[in-house]
């Protein structure tokens, strides 16, 4: 299985995990956890389920009441769904700190262990600053030979990694204190806090 159907086999286990689900909802919430770039399609999800029932991870409950013309079909873990996923996410080298896979560990890390949680945490923030290091070298080569959207675009991308990497060592440093990341506390007046930093 590719590294984008590891996230996925690992997104629907876990969300299963929390209760039984159709595969409406388990898209809806797998593309939250994929995040805003990546959606995932019905001809991505259903190969992915009958892959998970053809190995038993997964069972078909009894259709819940036909929306439209189709009874939908309810997918439940099973005892060895629960072993799989509890196995991969134990799973803390370098497949659980690449893009496809970090952010979905990350969704479930309360369902892990803290000694787990940090090296995942730390391989993550060591694999961003070499590409931190790969980016700015990079430019200093290119610099005379672009034009200055590139060069934009290159100060863009370097600036939103150097975020995360600060963001990763802040959580880095409150799993080492044994305290769970802090939620952020907003006011739900306040329609400028869901946005995206600039």
């Amino acid at each position: 299985m590719s590294r984008r159907g590891d996230a996925l086999e690992l997104a629907v286990l876990g969300l299963l995990h929390e209760s039984p689900m159709h595969g409406y909802e388990l898209r809806k919430r797998v593309n939250a956890i994929f995040g805003w770039g990546r959606v995932l399609s019905y001809g991505t999800l259903y190969p992915c389920l009958k892959a998970l029932l053809r190995s038993k991870l997964i069972v078909e409950q009894a259709p819940v009441e036909p929306v439209g013309r189709r009874a939908r079909i309810v997918y439940a873990l099973t005892a060895e769904g629960k072993e799989r996923f509890t196995e991969l996410m134990r799973v803390a080298g370098p497949a659980a700190w690449d893009d496809d896979n970090f952010d979905v560990h990350f969704a479930f890390f309360s369902r892990t262990d803290r000694q787990t949680r940090v090296r995942i945490l730390e391989g993550r923030r060591s694999r961003l600053e070499e590409r931190m290091d790969g980016v700015r070298a990079a430019a200093a080569r290119t610099a005379e030979r672009v034009d200055a959207y590139t060069l934009e675009l290159q100060r863009h991308g370097l600036e939103s990694v150097e975020r995360e990497v600060r963001w990763l060592t802040e959580l880095i440093d409150t799993e080492r204190a044994g305290d769970p990341p802090a939620a952020a506390e907003t006011d739900p007046a306040d329609k400028t806090a869901d946005k995206p930093e600039q």
